[in-house]
């Protein structure tokens, strides 16, 4: 049995703008060449750069980065405003219930430090049903992680 395509479960789960928030996402990787792998992984050339998953009962949806995000590379600039937007979506540990992760870590997103960032997976930004200027933001930090595959920069 093959995994749900992202797009058909978010159709199961979502409503309205949040709907058509997440459909102009997957629409946006689609057109950048990332693919599904699996039921949560978006993945060009292999490599994964983000994941994606539903929250049922709250009828939201969520992007995790996947890849580094410690300071922008010289050949792909990133402006402040999408900073701040990775800045104010740290993964933060949320202490979750049976899983023996916590305490969170330490990481740098775009050069500011964080603490307490999740430490269940390597993944250093999450964003909540992303809109508007947020989900510009996540899809720019989408096509620098993209960058940074296609230049075989990311097992360096």
């Amino acid at each position: 049995m093959s995994e749900k395509r992202v797009e058909d479960i978010f159709n199961e789960v979502l409503t309205g703008d949040v709907l058509k928030n997440a459909l102009d996402f997957v629409e946006f990787l689609s057109t950048n060449r990332i693919i599904q792998k699996g039921q949560h992984e978006m993945h060009y050339n292999g490599e994964c750069v983000c994941y994606i998953d539903t929250r049922n009962e709250q009828h939201a949806w969520l992007v995790w980065t996947a890849g580094d995000y410690s300071r922008e590379h010289e050949d792909f600039p990133v402006d402040v405003q999408t900073k701040e937007i990775a800045w104010a979506n740290a993964n933060k540990c949320g202490n979750c219930e049976g899983v023996d992760c916590s305490p969170g870590k330490t990481k740098v997103i775009f050069g500011k430090t964080f603490t307490n960032i999740c430490n269940g997976a390597d993944v250093d930004m999450c964003f909540y049903n992303p809109e508007g200027d947020v989900l510009e933001g996540l899809k720019k930090l989408v096509k620098m992680r993209k960058h940074i595959i296609s230049k075989g920069l990311s097992h360096q």
